[in-house]
């Protein structure tokens, strides 16, 4: 890197700023003990000054009072200003209190400060592990060729047929105490970036939002031209490498088949570490539920991409409200001039684009002709007979709602978020298009139908003897957040 970048970085990025400050133990220790142990955000000013509160207190107990004399409303606010930049202060939708979220960039000085403790143990088996199977991916899954992917793919199943042939011989390939530590550093490494990962690209999100509205207050154009420019923004988003890892990421966190393995995954872990009488000393019980704190961190990031679409709406329906205003005003104004008019009795001139009067003829018009009259056969009619098959009228088609959403209850479960096509897998369509139309149509107090136009779903049926299939947007159930939903627990642990 060059000086002058780094000059730049050390006297405007928060998080350098932030390191570089006397202050700087005390902020990334209440801050992390507040957002991101709990993996909390979001959280409201009263609630945020409480916890911050007992921080500074515990520390004053051990410091002195004049260790960090400042009220913790004081030191809220001198975090959330702009020359800071380390809380996000907002106010949530419908809501007349405060809120505060981390900012990406102390999660990165937390981060920073993370590396620099000595650890104990420093695993590398299991990275070169991960560079290996990453570099294998990259070359044979990008292979177009069918023969090189067929030998790999054989390479693959007689690998597995040996391990297979040892274990049906009583001899079972475990992982020592080291490398297990190895490979659970590497994994508690990776889902605690992927958290960090989330705040940057929720604020990447956040900024484009932000570029949206001031678009939109300086506008003065034709809403066509700017429904172009931001639609195309959009779509560039959502079609750009960090947009498309992230919807792939969605849609793989949200099946229901993946939830149930990392849940099995996790679980077995923690049993081993115990028979193993605590292997692995690292072992953080916060990660046995990291995957529903991904779902949440998705699930935040999902609400500020809504966000945009929410103030495209709202700018179109003050365009609409402006011009009726418009409408409106015309109508009053040429209603005012007819009463001025009338009231001052002057005269009115009239003037005729033509200067000529047309003239039409009575005989140019054409004469009056009857319409022609039929005769009406009056034969008498015979009833016949015929061999269809009346019952067809009777064999109507009912889909019953409540037993769809019964369906779709029973496979989300303990989860918050199911797609369609989950559903439909593990109960086939049997009324075709009618039940597939009935699942949109669900309605709900505590689930939401969620349709993402950006990503497609293929659907497939049979109806009389023939396969149905049907592409359409992918569509997700999701369960409302409440206060003893899962989701929340699984937030709060």
């Amino acid at each position: 890197m060059e000086h002058d970048e780094l000059e730049t970085l050390r006297s405007r990025h928060p998080a350098w700023i932030l390191l570089a400050s006397r202050n700087a133990p005390m902020v990334l220790s209440v801050l992390d003990r507040v957002f991101i142990q709990p993996n909390a955000s979001n959280i409201a000013a009263d609630e945020l000054t409480r916890l911050v509160d007992d921080e500074l207190y515990a520390l004053r107990e051990r410091l002195g009072d004049a260790a960090y004399p400042r009220t913790a409303k004081a030191y809220l606010d001198e975090w959330a200003d702009a020359d800071h930049g380390l809380l996000r202060k907002f106010y949530p939708s419908g809501q007349d209190q405060a809120h505060y979220d981390l900012s990406p960039s102390v999660q990165a000085a937390l981060d920073f400060v993370d590396d620099l403790e000595s650890r104990s143990f420093i695993g590398t088996e299991s990275r070169l592990q991960t560079i290996f199977e990453l570099l294998r991916q990259l070359a044979d899954d990008s292979d177009a060729d069918p023969t090189r992917r067929l030998a790999d793919l054989r390479r693959r199943r007689d690998e597995i047929d040996a391990k297979i042939a040892r274990a049906e011989a009583g001899h079972v390939d475990t992982l020592d105490s080291a490398a297990r530590r190895d490979r659970y550093q590497q994994f508690a490494r990776t889902a605690r970036e992927l958290l960090t990962d989330f705040r940057q690209v929720e604020e990447n999100f956040r900024q484009l939002d932000r570029q949206l509205r001031e678009r939109i207050a300086g506008w003065d154009g034709s809403k066509g031209e700017l429904l172009d420019e931001l639609i195309a923004d959009r779509h560039s988003i959502a079609d750009s490498d960090q947009g498309r890892s992230f919807r792939a990421f969605y849609d793989l966190l949200l099946s229901a088949e993946r939830q149930v393995e990392l849940t099995d995954l996790l679980d077995r872990v923690h049993d081993s570490n115990d028979r193993h009488n605590a292997a692995i000393a690292e072992l953080d019980p916060r990660l046995a539920r990291t995957h529903f704190d991904w779902i949440d961190a998705s699930e935040r990031t999902q609400r500020t991409v809504r966000q945009l679409s929410e103030q495209l709406r709202r700018f179109l329906d003050d365009q609409v409200w402006l011009e009726n205003r418009r409408v409106f005003e015309l109508l009053s104004s040429i209603e005012r001039s007819a009463l001025k008019v009338r009231s001052e009795n002057t005269d009115i001139e009239m003037s005729i684009d033509d200067t000529k009067v047309s003239i039409s003829l009575p005989f140019e018009r054409p004469l009056f002709r009857p319409s022609r009259t039929s005769d009406l056969d009056d034969a008498v009619i015979e009833v016949g007979e015929s061999e269809i098959d009346l019952g067809v009228l009777d064999a109507h088609s009912f889909v019953d709602r409540a037993v769809l959403l019964e369906r779709v209850q029973r496979n989300l479960g303990t989860r918050r978020h199911i797609r369609l096509a989950d559903v439909i897998d593990n109960a086939p369509l049997e009324q075709g298009l009618a039940e597939l139309v009935g699942y949109f149509s669900l309605d709900d107090p505590g689930l939401d139908v969620v349709f993402d136009a950006d990503a497609r779903t293929v659907v497939q049926w049979e109806d009389d003897d023939a396969s149905r299939v049907a592409d359409l947007p992918d569509v997700t159930f999701t369960r409302r957040a409440g206060p003893t939903s899962p989701t929340a627990r699984g937030g709060e642990a």
